[in-house]
């Protein structure tokens, strides 16, 4: 298992941090995959937990755009505790979120971040992948990245908001009136991630309104 150290640390928002890595020689990965990632402290070496890559295969770094939650002991709450020049611990690339055409990307909070590698990736191609970004927060503090989610979606980022009204957003959950609304074609591909209740029921959703299930694109797929 590669042993890599971290080059840098931008804070995003309140709870959301970016980390840069070296790249270890011969280590690949497609866009929107993960990996088990482990600090390489005493006593957490064994705690590994799954965190996408946000940068690109051909970039010679890596990458990883994290969620905190202090509530969770173990890596998440561990990371904020991080430095320049410490190490993280990590395994081979895995994940099913990966680019099959065009199509309608909803992500719930975290869970933008495979989408993030593939949208940056076509992006860099010129291709048009993104017929609508859909991305679900909580709170507009936890809104991060908006505005190159809004250039690497070609301004077609829709925000929604569960629990605060924001001007120029949508309010509330994204299920079947919010997709009724502002979907216009279900023969697409579906890309979804972020927690799992919100996964399960917007694929279910989804496929009431028609959507093709093999066209639905998430981890489980």
């Amino acid at each position: 298992m590669p042993t890599v150290e971290i080059q840098s640390i931008q804070s995003l928002n309140y709870n959301v941090r970016q980390f840069r890595t070296e790249k270890p020689d011969g280590y690949e990965f497609t866009p929107g995959q993960a990996t088990l990632v482990a600090i390489d402290r005493e006593g957490l070496r064994e705690e590994k937990r799954p965190f996408t890559f946000t940068s690109l295969p051909d970039d010679d770094f890596l990458e990883f755009t994290i969620k905190t939650y202090p509530s969770h002991e173990g890596v998440t709450d561990k990371l904020k505790e991080l430095n320049r020049g410490e190490h993280l611990i990590l395994e081979d690339p895995w994940g099913a979120i990966q680019f099959k055409g065009k199509g309608t990307f909803i992500a719930g909070g975290a869970g933008v971040t495979p989408m993030l590698a593939i949208l940056r990736n076509e992006a860099s191609k010129g291709s048009d992948a993104v017929s609508r970004l859909i991305f679900s927060n909580k709170k507009e503090k936890d809104l991060f990245l908006e505005e190159e989610l809004k250039t690497v979606s070609e301004g077609r980022l829709l925000l929604t908001f569960t629990d605060q009204e924001v001007d120029e957003a949508e309010y509330g959950r994204v299920d079947e009136g919010f997709l009724r609304k502002h979907v216009s074609d279900f023969n697409q591909y579906f890309y979804v991630c972020g927690p799992p209740e919100m996964v399960e029921s917007v694929e279910e959703d989804l496929e009431k309104l028609g959507a093709d299930p093999d066209k639905i694109v998430t981890e489980e797929s």
